[in-house]
C-alpha cells in the first residue's frame, strides 16, 4: 500500500521541486537572451492563430449570455459593465490557461523530449551545460511574456464582442455601454488577470518541461509525456484560478454598482 501512494506523491513532488530550481536560476546571469528570443517568437508562432480563433468566440458566448441575463433582470444598461467584468476577471484567463498550456506547454514538452531521446540532454550534462538554466529557464520567461501577451488579446476581443452583440447584435445603446464600461471593473481586476497570466505561463512552461526532460521510452514516450503535459497543466492552472480568485475576493473589496 505504501509503495503506490509514495509513486502517487512522487511526481507532484519532483514537480515542486523542479520549479523551486527553475526559480532560483531565473536571476542567474548571464541570462540568454538569444535563446529566450528565439523561444519566444516560437511559442508565438504556435499560439497566435489559436489566442485569435478561440478568444473572437469565447467572447461571443461570453456576450450573448450577459446580454441575456441582463435583459432578463432588466438591466440592459449595465451589459457593458457585466461583460467587461466577467471578461477580465475570468473568461481571459481562462482562456489564455487553456491556450498556454495546450499549445505552449505541449510544444515545449515535444522539443525537451525529442533532445531527451536524442540523448542531448546527457551530452548537457556530461559538458557541464545545466539543462535548467540553459534550455528550462528562457522558455519560461519567454511563455510568461507571451502569456501576458495573450491575455491581452483576448481581453480586447472579448470587450469588442461584447460591444458587437450588445450594441449592434441586441440593439442595445452604445451610449449606456460604454458609460457602464468601468463600472464594475477596476484597474485591480486587469492587474489580476496579468498575474493570473503570467503564473499560467510559468506552470505551464516548467510542467512541460519537466515532462521532457523526463520522457523516455522513444518517440511513444514522447507522446505519452505531452498527453500527460496537457493533462497535469490543466489541473494544475483550473486549481491555481480557483485559489487566486479566491484570496483576491477575501482581500480586494468588490466595486458596487
Amino acid at each position: 500500500m505504501a509503495l503506490p501512494m509514495t509513486k502517487a506523491m512522487r511526481g507532484p513532488g519532483e514537480i515542486a521541486v523542479m520549479v523551486a530550481q527553475v526559480s532560483r536560476r531565473l536571476f542567474k546571469r548571464p541570462f540568454q537572451f538569444a535563446e529566450f528570443v528565439e523561444q519566444a517568437w516560437f511559442i508565438t508562432s504556435v499560439t497566435l492563430m489559436p489566442t485569435i480563433l478561440v478568444s473572437v468566440p469565447f467572447g461571443a458566448v461570453i456576450s450573448l449570455q450577459v446580454g441575456n441575463l441582463t435583459s432578463q433582470l432588466g438591466a440592459q444598461s449595465f451589459a457593458g459593465a457585466t461583460a467587461v467584468l466577467a471578461t477580465v476577471r475570468e473568461a481571459a484567463p481562462i482562456a489564455a490557461a487553456l491556450i498556454i498550456s495546450g499549445a505552449a506547454g505541449s510544444a515545449i514538452c515535444s522539443d525537451l523530449g525529442a533532445r531527451k531521446i536524442r540523448e542531448e540532454i546527457d551530452a548537457m550534462e556530461v559538458l557541464g551545460v545545466d539543462p535548467l538554466y540553459r534550455l528550462v529557464v528562457p522558455r519560461v520567461v519567454a511563455t510568461i511574456f507571451v502569456s501576458v501577451m495573450i491575455i491581452g488579446i483576448v481581453i480586447t476581443a472579448g470587450i469588442a464582442g461584447g460591444y458587437f452583440f450588445n450594441v449592434i447584435v441586441s440593439g442595445g445603446s452604445a451610449g449606456s455601454f460604454l458609460s457602464s464600461f468601468t463600472a464594475l471593473a477596476t484597474l485591480t481586476d486587469l492587474v489580476i488577470a496579468i498575474v493570473k497570466a503570467a503564473i499560467f505561463g510559468w506552470l505551464a512552461a516548467i510542467v512541460g518541461s519537466f515532462k521532457g526532460l523526463t520522457a523516455g521510452g522513444g518517440p511513444s514516450g514522447v507522446g505519452r509525456a505531452v498527453n500527460e503535459s496537457v493533462i497535469v497543466t490543466f489541473m494544475l492552472l483550473f486549481f491555481v484560478n480557483a485559489l487566486i480568485t479566491a484570496v483576491y475576493f477575501q482581500l480586494v473589496p468588490q466595486q458596487g454598482m
